[in-house]
């Protein structure tokens, strides 16, 4: 998922595949007892079958064909995209918005955060503060926080070593010490975003890396599960202690730390790279594989393999659900699907027959709460057509999970071959058109610096409101009651009051003017809100408030007329 070239992976050469809402809208210990819990729950197994794909040929593409699941935008994009009123707004609250926007931010090679490997916390805490700022700004309401970007832990651990790329040495804390997962997430939290803990499932060391593995690396306390593969060090699928080891470091993570979501990006078996002679090098798991043949395997290599990857995802969703339910567990692939299935037209890179990925399979078997595949190309890039991706995709949602694709949004640079900040502002037209609720950015860095003005664009065109992320009620399905609201005696209060304190994230606020309903999220543990109206000079007159669940479920409202 990244744009340096020592990183990014082989289908960037594939491509060149390369809220105010206006309407009428530690510890550095770890209790023992933590991690034999977290080792505890690695050990769930899943019986996976598989079958075998074949290419189909390819014709020109028929858009007509391919009209996606859902073809009217949710009444949440409508209202969100409603020209101001030019009468007095009904008493009746308006639908809530809703729509999951998110950004990437990439620790691994300091693309996003932090900037450099030898800042100190306090400069470290300083980025983090502007980042959550500038979010709340474009009315963005996730960050997706890459906690495990190689094998390593931006956050104390004691499975895997502090990252380098957070401190300039592996093993190496932060110096002031503090966590910075937890300031990330109690940041986030107190400005209404979601933080989602992003993990490499197996990437072992990169080719930036630098100085010596940390002697609690995977590489050395396992160096059986680890194969050198190019200049990559990689955990191989094929090994069930490479595989503990995954499962282990998200569950602890899960079960120490407040995280609405876990998430994992395209990398299983890695990118196929080439030898001197131009051949593509196989993967170097020729032990485990015999380990398999040993114990009656009679599957194929290729299904083999693909088996190992969908025992994670299977065995992920299930660990983080166990460990706590509301919590989401997202997957990033590859933009495009298997070459049997894929619409007649599209071609590329087939991440099924080389990293070993069978997406639909995983959304077939309901496996993850939102699937976020790169759909990294033009809206009019034939070959991999996005819309027609995103159809894609959508058809294959049968058991109705979110799809929030990720755009490309680090395509907006100052090369020759840059994108205009109108490519990405389309692109964003066309997930609504097609009923699409939400995508992610990649990466933090494109936003960070503005480039060519698509952060305060889409903030200010886009993202007229802010939003709430769409609901999972698959995950928890509660009645909330409503919140009790006073006016205070000052008249310039509402003092809020809840049933249930543990299990409310948030709070949705609409506040009606004499011309217009304005619409904010509150973290829960804030209960009060401002008789004042931010963004009109008009007096309020009503105000209501919902109280969000921790999978987004909202409850009935409870409102106050204002004198």
């Amino acid at each position: 998922m990244f744009s340096l070239s020592a990183l990014v992976k082989p289908f960037t050469t594939l491509t060149s595949l390369t809220s105010s809402f206006t309407t009428s809208p530690t510890s550095q210990q770890c209790a023992s007892n933590t991690l034999r819990h977290a080792l505890q729950l690695t050990l769930a197994s899943v019986v996976i079958t598989l079958a075998a794909c074949s290419s189909n040929g390819v014709k020109k593409p028929d858009a007509n064909t391919l009209a996606p699941v859902i073809t009217t935008p949710p009444v949440s994009n409508i209202i969100a995209n409603a020209p101001p009123p030019t009468q007095p707004p009904s008493k009746e609250t308006p639908p809530t918005p809703r729509e999951f926007r998110a950004v990437w931010v990439s620790t691994v090679a300091n693309i996003d955060w932090p900037s450099r490997r030898d800042l100190n916390s306090d400069k470290q805490k300083a980025e983090v503060i502007a980042i959550l700022d500038q979010a709340v700004q474009m009315k963005l309401n996730a960050i997706v926080l890459q906690v495990r970007p190689a094998a390593d832990a931006i956050y104390p651990s004691a499975i895997e070593p502090w990252s380098e790329f957070l401190t300039g040495e592996q093993g190496r804390p932060p110096s002031p010490y503090y966590d910075p997962l937890q300031f990330w997430i109690e940041q986030a939290h107190a400005r209404g975003l979601e933080l989602h803990a992003w993990f490499n499932p197996f990437r072992a060391r990169t080719a930036v890396s630098k100085g010596n593995a940390a002697k609690n690396h995977v590489s050395k306390t396992m160096p059986e599960a680890v194969k050198q593969y190019g200049d990559l060090s990689w955990m191989d699928p094929g090994e069930p202690a490479a595989m503990q080891q995954t499962l282990a470091v998200i569950t602890d993570v899960v079960h120490r730390y407040d995280v609405d979501g876990i998430h994992i990006d395209d990398y299983f078996y890695p990118y196929p790279i080439k030898g001197t002679n131009g051949t593509e090098l196989d993967f170097p798991d020729e032990n485990s594989w015999q380990k398999y043949l040993s114990t009656g395997g009679t599957t194929n290599r290729a299904d083999w393999r693909r088996s190992n990857v969908n025992h994670l995802v299977s065995a992920i969703n299930q660990v983080v659900h166990e460990e706590k339910s509301w919590v989401k567990f997202g997957i990033s692939p590859f933009g495009i699907g298997r070459p049997d299935k894929i619409p007649a037209g599209i071609t590329g890179f087939s991440q099924y027959d080389k990293l070993y990925a069978d997406v639909e399979f995983w959304l077939a078997n309901g496996w993850l709460d939102y699937l976020s595949p790169q759909l990294y190309w033009p809206i009019n890039q034939t070959p991999q057509a996005f819309k027609i991706l995103h159809a894609y995709w959508q058809s294959q949602n049968v058991q109705q999970r979110h799809i929030w694709p990720g755009l490309y949004t680090s395509r907006i640079d100052n090369s020759d071959r840059s994108w205009s900040a109108d490519e990405i502002l389309n692109q964003v037209d066309a997930l609504r058109e097609q009923g699409g609720d939400g995508h992610v950015h990649f990466s933090l860095v494109s936003l960070k610096q503005n480039r060519k003005n698509i952060a305060q664009r889409l903030g200010t065109e886009k993202y007229t409101s802010q939003a709430l992320v769409p609901a999972t009620p698959w995950l928890e399905n509660t009645n909330i009651a409503p919140p009790q609201l006073t006016l205070l005696d000052d008249k310039k209060t509402v003092e809020i009051k809840l049933a249930d304190t543990v299990n409310t994230r948030w709070l949705a606020i609409w506040k009606r003017t004499d011309q217009q309903w304005l619409f904010s999220v509150q973290p829960a543990n804030k209960l009060s809100i401002d008789t004042n109206a931010e963004a009109s000079n008009s007096p309020v007159r009503q105000i209501s408030v919902m109280a969000i669940n921790r999978s987004g479920q909202e409850s009935i409202k409870g409102s106050i007329q204002l004198p």
